[in-house]
């Protein structure tokens, strides 16, 4: 069912979303909902308001301001009405839900030891719609193929959040999996490809089953943290390329190290919006330093769309795409 993640919210909310033109749903990244405060969405890069008598505006006295009744609604209805079996993930701040798609909570953090222990009174939800862009990649996995070995080179994705990270991953792991042309020079073998989907929006999986098209020689660990997830994937599992999401920690570090040792390829993705950033990073910092990553791909967003540069272990450019050139889509998450 096309936007079927209508059916996460309350049926007021949702009508006025359903009343919008069908070209523009297609396009929303984010649907805000805060009570007593405007409702908002995000999209292609832009915000507006809904109109509590329908439409956009961007004035936030014409717009609808969900109620008390509204964020309980919600939160029943994304928590399957059992908020009790959420608890960790209140705790983290988000639920991900099946399709992949985030949602953000704000409330009261109830506190214990100094650490928080749970959410309550959540009045704000930030609902992320996930979604599959097939062949977002294309113009990209050519550099990141080494053509001479047959194998995938290591590589990091970055960007400031919402610029495209999860979508590229996504759709890396669905080429690398199932192989094919590597442009003039030939064609790429089928890999063996693990994710580690420690927040399920990489494959959306539900019940262990992915709702995306990651390849058909792929395997999933969901809802596992990613440093253990690669561990246990290196032990186990033996793939000839690791995909992780969000990388940061000293032990997301710890655990590439430990990968690229081993003979796996890793492709990972951490928040940033150049290189030189991550050198003072307590976690990231060692791995650029050091030159594990042979390949940085970097996410720039503007009203025109999403481009994209590639450059080499040595911070060398290689590719340049502007926003706007790119064919195969927009990417979202």
């Amino acid at each position: 069912m096309a936007n079927d993640w209508l059916l996460l919210f309350p049926e007021t909310i949702r009508a006025l979303l359903k009343a919008l033109p069908a070209a523009l749903l297609d396009k929303v990244e984010e649907v805000r909902v805060r009570e007593g405060r405007p409702l908002e969405i995000n999209y292609a890069g832009r915000f507006s308001f809904i109109a509590g008598s329908g439409g956009l505006t961007l004035a936030p006295a014409e717009a609808y301001k969900p109620g008390r009744e509204d964020a309980h609604r919600l939160l029943d209805l994304i928590s399957n009405h059992s908020l009790y079996t959420m608890e960790e993930e209140l705790r983290k701040g988000f639920i991900t839900i099946p399709g992949g798609h985030r949602i953000g909570l704000s409330g009261r953090a109830v506190l214990s030891g100094g650490s928080v222990e749970h959410l309550r009174d959540i009045t704000g939800f930030n609902v992320r719609i996930a979604r599959e862009v097939t062949g977002i990649a294309d113009s990209v996995l050519p550099y990141l193929v080494d053509r001479s070995r047959q194998r995938i080179m290591h590589t990091l994705i970055l960007s400031p959040p919402q610029q495209g990270k999860t979508t590229m991953l996504r759709d890396l792991a669905r080429q690398i999996s199932g192989g094919g042309s590597a442009g003039r020079e030939g064609s790429r073998p089928a890999l063996k490809v693990g994710i580690v989907d420690e927040r399920s929006e990489i494959a959306g999986s539900r019940r262990g089953v992915p709702a995306f098209d990651v390849g058909p020689r792929t395997d999933i660990l969901d809802g596992c943290p990613k440093a253990e997830g690669m561990m246990m994937m290196i032990r186990s599992l033996s793939p000839d390329v690791l995909i992780a999401d969000e990388i940061g920690r000293p032990e997301d570090a710890a655990a590439v190290t430990e990968a690229l040792h081993a003979g796996i390829s890793v492709v990972a993705s951490a928040h940033g919006k150049e290189v030189a950033e991550l050198a003072r990073r307590p976690g990231l910092g060692g791995l650029v330093e050091q030159r594990m990553f042979e390949r940085y791909v970097i996410l720039h967003r503007s009203e025109a769309g999403t481009g994209f540069r590639v450059l080499d272990g040595q911070k060398r450019g290689l590719l340049l795409v502007s926003p706007g050139e790119r064919s195969g889509g927009d990417l979202h998450a």
